[in-house]
């Protein structure tokens, strides 16, 4: 809920934009050949933006009944109808939840109609009554006498952003952007922790090229009013239309090297954006080559290392499928950028329907389209790129740092950020079994010197002593990036789950072990002949004699799981087996052990 935008965007029946909407006038971009299909200011399923349907623009320009008082001499704006909310409560059937979802928006709206709605996605009360409601915030209430508000240059379903001008102090004579939010839109106590948070996570985040600076909040008996840095430039999706709906592959670089290093910066933090999308990311000027900043953190949240969440938020074209499943983490936000890519580099959504229903089943069981043009015609690197941030298994998508360190983004030489999955792997390597950690060591032996790069970037960055880091190595690395939005997550508490570190540390080699994903690896084309080669140093340094019962325990697993694992190990000499080397590395869920068995 950063700078709003004042333009919607309406799209076709494929799903690609036709027209700019400014107000009441609409420019026609039909002439183009495929312009870009940025959801049609997507809805955020919270209180951020809205995406409707292909013919309403996002930001409707109809009077609210529910107008925001300004302070004296500024005119009140006209706001979009309907509360901002953002969280939903009922139980969620697998395999889809696409018609769960639908179900419950219709009933909460009121409406039997499947189109998308204008507007937000309402939350359940729960029976709460706005006069119970706690709206004073502990701001301060002196923004007249501090700022100077001008013209208003955005808006969104919770409050518009204005121009205004420092009267006194570091600012004086400065522009900045006021955003303000009105308090008769806050009609739970959701929505009120929404801004508090908002604020606090904009005020705990610092120290970022790319991120929008935040300078003061205020507040009055009708609005809470948030003080930031003034962007000029526009929106991402502006840009996106002014070049006909895509990016050239170079271009399109830039900015994702911008993107994945401010959302490397926040998942280092401990904070979990959830609404990454075109219209949030603003330039600070008008010219091409202005830097972009990371706006709107208004459906943002903190989140611990190990952390998973269940609250479904975000814009449907851009929210990940484990966020529909209601069991996420840092990931869901690298899934985003991947659709962003996408669109960056054909002009088209991956996953688009004319119904919330057909959005959420899209991102569940469809595939994007890398066969039509212009697909055939974008680099093998970039392709892979894509579909690494695509994958719908959160354990097999890339990180920000990751990303950076691909192939297709590595001929600009981006410098890696410090990554926060090597501290959760590191973790897990220390406290894992020897078997499993020889396992580890042979997989990273095998390795290959595309995957060395990241890790060898990753090891510098710990600033190794003789050679080796140990847990004074890790908590230094971390001292160093900390804001106090680290403090807010507890991002320190891994390293208490690290202490063996403190009296063993690693040399680079074992670092390499401990710090690979097996998953991630299993997404590479290259995989097999990895696993083979893992397997051959397997057999030479850890294999060894295993039972049935002592390979379940490793792995976690139940006596259910008996039999599958029989085929885990060889009859002749009683050691794993390549497969069972395999699925030691990737493990079974009992569940899955089970239904196997029973087939």
């Amino acid at each position: 809920m950063g700078h709003c935008c004042s333009k919607g965007v309406t799209a076709d029946n494929d799903g690609h934009v036709v027209a700019v909407v400014d107000g009441n006038s609409a420019v026609s971009t039909n002439n183009r050949r495929k312009p870009s299909p940025s959801p049609a200011r997507p809805q955020s399923v919270g209180n951020g933006t809205s995406y409707t349907n292909n013919n309403t623009p996002a930001h409707s320009f109809t009077t609210s009944p529910f107008q925001s008082p300004y302070p004296a001499g500024i005119p009140p704006s006209p706001s979009p109808v309907g509360t901002p909310r953002r969280k939903f409560k009922w139980p969620f059937p697998p395999p889809s939840p696409a018609k769960p979802i639908l179900s419950a928006i219709l009933k909460r709206q009121g409406t039997t109609s499947a189109k998308p709605k204008e507007g937000p996605i309402p939350e359940d009360e729960g029976g709460e009554g706005e006069r119970q409601l706690d709206k004073s915030f502990g701001y301060p209430k002196n923004l007249t006498a501090k700022y100077e508000l001008g013209k208003e240059v955005g808006r969104g379903h919770f409050g518009h952003t204005c121009w205004a001008k420092g009267k006194k102090g570091e600012l004086k004579n400065q522009p900045v952007a006021v955003k303000i939010i009105s308090k008769s839109k806050m009609t739970t106590a959701i929505s009120i922790e929404d801004v508090r948070r908002e604020v606090k996570i904009l005020k705990a985040l610092s120290g970022h090229q790319n991120l929008v600076k935040f300078y003061d909040a205020f507040e009055d008996a009708n609005n809470v009013y948030i003080v930031m840095e003034l962007c000029e430039g526009g929106e991402l999706l502006d840009r996106i239309l002014s070049r006909g709906g895509r990016y050239t592959e170079e271009d399109a670089k830039s900015i994702l090297v911008q993107i994945l290093n401010v959302v490397a910066f926040c998942h280092l933090q401990g904070v979990v954006h959830r609404d990454l999308k075109p219209e949030n990311f603003l330039f600070t000027k008008k010219e091409e080559d202005a830097p972009m900043k990371v706006i709107d953190f208004g459906l943002s949240d903190f989140i611990r290392p190990d952390q998973r969440l269940n609250d479904i938020v975000g814009s449907a074209y851009y929210v990940a499928p484990e966020v529909l499943h209601r069991s996420y983490s840092i990931e869901a936000d690298m899934w985003s950028i991947g659709v962003i890519t996408y669109i960056l580099l054909c002009g088209s959504r991956p996953f688009w329907a004319r119904t919330e229903s057909g959005i959420f089943r899209s991102v569940l069981r469809a595939d994007p389209n890398f066969e039509d043009s212009p697909w055939p015609s974008v680099s093998a690197e970039a392709r892979d790129f894509v579909k690494r941030l695509l994958n719908k298994d959160h354990r097999k998508r890339m990180t920000a740092s990751q990303a950076l360190a691909h192939p297709w983004l590595r001929t600009g030489n981006p410098v890696l950020p410090l990554d926060i999955l090597i501290f959760k792997l590191v973790k897990s390597y220390t406290r894992a079994s020897p078997l499993k950690r020889a396992a580890l060591k042979a997989l990273s032996k095998a390795l290959t010197e595309e995957e060395l790069i990241y890790l060898r970037a990753q090891f510098n960055l710990l600033e190794p002593k003789d050679g080796r880091v140990s847990l004074n190595n890790f908590k230094m690395a971390l001292t160093k990036q900390m804001t106090d939005a680290m403090t807010e997550s507890r991002v320190f508490d891994i390293l208490n789950l690290m202490e063996p570190l403190s009296y063993k540390p690693l040399d680079f080699e074992e670092f390499c072990a401990a710090a690979i994903s097996t998953y991630q690896l299993e997404a590479l084309e290259n995989w097999e002949q990895i696993a083979c080669a893992a397997f051959e140093y397997f057999e030479q340094e850890g294999n060894r004699i295993i039972s049935v019962e002592e390979l379940a325990q490793e792995m976690n697993l139940g006596p259910t799981a008996y039999a599958f694992l029989k085929d885990c190990i060889r009859p002749s000499d009683r050691k794993l087996s390549f497969l069972g080397y395999t699925k030691y590395l990737h493990g079974v869920t009992i569940r899955g052990s089970s239904t196997r068995h029973h087939r």
